[in-house]
């Protein structure tokens, strides 16, 4: 569309850009004017100086931009946030209070997916299924006797602790049941319509399990909520499994407990330093990596890109944001 017709479509400033971006301007680019900072070699203040700041009511963005009250004071008319993603820990929630911000997040939609690589990556750590593959990808080669490989664990009848009950939580519990392993959990407030154990401490969870995934949200309370002394209680064998946000765990300390044997293995999809991950977790045969994905399918894609421009639609037609965010007092 060109500039002239531009005349009268909302703008909405994308920031990061959201993997899914290219075709969500592909499907809304009619509808709305989207101004795109990451092409450009000027600062963010210079290119919105450019595209007078006043005008511009929205914004989208990704989980790797951080929207810090600095960003939002360079856009006073700003009225709405769309982050495609889940979680909010990029977004200054409380500014977004203050100034009457409205947000919208991917809310549960990928918690399905999600869930589905807890346990790909628990399955895969205990039974040693990428180990597995190495080994015989470079030991058959020279004719290796396969009872050589070592034994894995088996997955059913596992004590599972569960850190942050919400809808990834949820379907990872679900999930986890139908393999006969046993639930508790540990949340901000005990839930009142599930029957599993609740375990308001987590070095305390840490002790009954044998294993931990992490599901919860970060925060200023949940950074580092998984430290020494978590690993330490959850001991030798114990495996954990992290598809939240990697600053709730101690990295530093995680690596250190592997290395020693304190822990008996991991499987990562989140790191505290993204994209760096520390060299020593590449050596270990009782480690599964991810790289932050998973979310990432190709349903759930095409239907971040529908979230996205309905949340946007909703908000420029006056009416209820599709996946709204709840503002923090």
């Amino acid at each position: 569309m060109a500039e002239d017709e531009m005349k009268g479509v909302p703008k909405v400033l994308v920031l990061g850009p959201p993997l899914c971006f290219p075709s969500i301007q592909s499907l809304y680019s009619h509808k709305f004017h989207f101004l795109k900072p990451h092409l450009s070699d000027l600062s963010l203040q210079y290119f919105l100086h450019h595209h007078h700041p006043p005008s511009i009511t929205a914004i989208l963005c990704s989980a790797n931009y951080p929207i810090t009250a600095e960003v939002l004071r360079l856009l006073p008319s700003l009225h709405l946030l769309v982050t495609c993603s889940a979680g909010t820990n990029h977004v200054d929630l409380r500014e977004c209070r203050r100034r009457g911000i409205q947000v919208a997040s991917a809310g549960p939609l990928f918690s399905e997916d999600v869930a589905d690589t807890a346990v790909a990556l628990l399955i895969d750590g205990m039974r040693k299924i990428s180990a597995a593959d190495r080994w015989l990808r470079t030991q058959n080669l020279h004719n290796t006797p396969w009872d050589l490989f070592p034994f894995g664990s088996k997955l059913s009848g596992k004590q599972v602790g569960i850190v942050g009950l919400g809808s990834i939580g949820m379907e990872v519990a679900k999930r986890l049941e139908c393999f006969g392993c046993i639930i508790s959990y540990n949340s901000k407030h005990k839930k009142t319509r599930v029957s599993y154990p609740f375990y308001s401490s987590v070095v305390e969870l840490a002790t009954t399990c044998d294993v931990l995934v992490l599901c919860c949200e970060l925060n200023e309370q949940t950074k580092h909520i998984i430290n020494r002394e978590v690993i330490l209680a959850l001991g030798k064998g114990g495996f954990i499994v992290n598809i939240g946000r990697g600053v709730l765990i101690d990295e530093k300390e995680l690596v250190k407990c592997l290395m020693e044997g304190e822990i008996g293995g991991a499987g990562l999809d989140v790191f505290e330093n993204e994209p760096h991950v520390p060299k020593e977790l590449f050596q270990m045969n009782n480690v599964v990596l991810s790289p932050h994905s998973a979310a990432i399918t190709t349903e759930s894609f095409m239907n971040m890109c529908d979230l996205a421009g309905g949340n946007l639609e909703a908000f420029f037609s006056n009416k209820p944001l599709i996946t709204p965010v709840m503002l923090p007092e």
